[in-house]
């Protein structure tokens, strides 16, 4: 899960756009018990699609996703682009 953490942290925290899948996301990410947690929320910018989860640094399996399959929060984290906001 080091990976995902690492994809994770390559947003900045607050909100930031990326585009994923050929559309653009609004994105936010958020540091809950100074880094040790962090939730992050993306909405494509037509409001059709979202990511959800939370992410537990130092627990095994600390990706939690929020009322969806592991394996979207997955994809989205491992091809995402990041773009100039």
């Amino acid at each position: 899960m080091t990976k995902f953490l690492s994809l994770i942290q390559k947003l900045p925290e607050g909100y930031s756009k990326v585009r994923y899948s050929e559309t653009m996301y609004g994105v936010t990410r958020t540091d809950f018990n100074q880094g040790k947690s962090i939730k992050l929320y993306a909405e494509d910018v037509s409001g059709t699609n979202f990511i959800s989860c939370n992410f537990y640094v130092g627990i095994t399996n600390g990706l939690k996703p929020c009322e969806m399959p592991v394996e979207k929060v997955l994809h989205f984290l491992e091809n995402y682009e990041s773009i100039e906001n």
